[in-house]
């Protein structure tokens, strides 16, 4: 599967995104929410720093992850079972991001 490189932004900032053909629409999204997660902290104005503003954002963004009921049919339950808040697929999609995350930062040298 081919790559394609998005340019977008983030709290002012620019990035150069990977991003699998076909995913852009997605990929935006998440870059719109993000935005608008880092914005609304930064927004507050008690927190000034961009990296404690991201870490901030992306904690929201997965506790609202984790509260959004799962699309399976037949479920009994729309919250999470204690103790198994992630579903295994989104574990996976978490850890992705986390690494995704990581190599930013080591290639950027801050978070921001």
């Amino acid at each position: 599967m081919s790559n394609k490189q998005l340019d977008v932004q983030i709290m002012g900032q620019s990035y150069i995104l990977g991003c699998p053909v076909g995913g852009e629409e997605g990929l935006l999204s998440a870059v719109r929410k993000v935005d608008a997660a880092m914005c609304k902290i930064r927004d507050a104005g008690k927190i000034k720093a961009r990296d404690r503003i991201a870490v901030l954002a992306a904690l929201n963004l997965a506790f609202e992850q984790l509260d959004t009921p799962p699309d399976t049919a037949g479920s009994a339950s729309s919250a999470p079972a204690p103790g198994n808040d992630l579903s295994p697929d989104s574990q996976a999609r978490l850890q992705g991001l986390l690494e995704r995350l990581d190599r930013v930062i080591k290639q950027d040298g801050q978070l921001l």
